[in-house]
């Protein structure tokens, strides 16, 4: 046996204990139902709002401000730059975790991997080993501690309203989070392949491109795939900070009571990412499976 199996009866406790949790949550914030009760005028506000999702806007409410573009065009080039500002920060970020992931996972540093060979080989997986693997831990987990959406706040203090400091406010935790997930996902891969080729004299490197990661790549991938969903999201939320992202729309027309176009922003932005999940579902079952 490798091990005891985990007891039935814990899943129930746990969920008791959680909901026990919660309501002592309840308790210590002193909510109310009378928390949810809309402000006077609420109601029909939030009429109007939900009547206007059944109208989207196909031309500006308020009529085209003097020297803009249409509002189709408008909305075209806020996705544009959503997608661009997304995926600039996937770059950064695929680069950045893959390379802590790796320094960060045991299969990099398996004895397996590295035994025999030269003593400077034992020297680093050894004594180097450690030490590296452990800060790169505390580093990611310090990277991703800190939500975008206050890297954002940080930068724009800092450097002002910027391309590279909102890329790198999305870059900076998705490395953190891209960068755990790698590295659990390496070690979970199987290692029978590198086994062999380490029998077959193939160096630590070798070991681990051609025998570990080609099994952690296609999982590795397909998370890659749904953080570059969340990236424009998160891409599209900077907006609120002043970026021209599809938020900053959706704020200036929603500030304006401008229902009809705040739908218009939210159902593209809706658009887009059912297009990206099909995208990237098209790829997954081409390349990965």
């Amino acid at each position: 046996m490798t091990g005891e199996r985990p007891r039935a009866g814990r899943g129930p406790a746990l969920i008791l204990v959680l909901g026990l949790l919660g309501v002592s949550a309840w308790f210590a914030l002193g909510l109310t139902p009378s928390d949810l009760t809309p402000r006077p005028g609420g109601w029909s506000l939030a009429g109007e709002f939900l009547s206007a999702g059944l109208r989207p806007a196909l031309d500006y409410e308020g009529g085209r401000p003097p020297g803009g573009t249409s509002f189709i065009a408008q909305l075209g080039t806020a996705l544009h730059r959503t997608v661009i500002f997304a995926a600039a920060a996937m770059g950064l970020a695929l680069v950045s975790g893959l390379l802590l992931g790796v320094l960060a996972s045991s299969t990099w540093w398996s004895a397996d991997f590295w035994t025999g060979g030269s003593a400077g080989r034992r020297f680093l997986q050894r004594v180097v080993g450690p030490s590296v693997q452990a800060g790169t831990r505390v580093l990611i987990v310090l990277l991703r501690s800190i939500h975008e959406l206050l890297w954002a706040v940080l930068f724009l203090a800092a450097f002002g309203l910027s391309t590279g400091s909102a890329v790198l406010a999305l870059a900076i935790p998705y490395a953190g989070t891209l960068a755990k997930v790698f590295s659990e996902i390496l070690d979970e891969a199987p290692r029978e392949s590198g086994f062999a080729l380490r029998a077959a004299g193939a160096g630590p490197g070798r070991v681990f491109l051609f025998g570990a990661l080609p099994h952690a790549l296609p999982d590795m991938a397909a998370y890659g795939f749904y953080r570059f969903e969340c990236a424009v999201r998160s891409s599209a939320i900077l907006g609120f900070f002043g970026y021209e992202t599809l938020g900053y729309y959706l704020r200036s027309s929603f500030d304006d009571l401008h229902f009809r176009e705040v739908w218009s922003y939210l159902y593209a932005l809706i658009a887009l990412v059912l297009i990206l999940e099909a995208w990237s579902g098209a790829l997954r079952r081409r390349f990965v499976a």
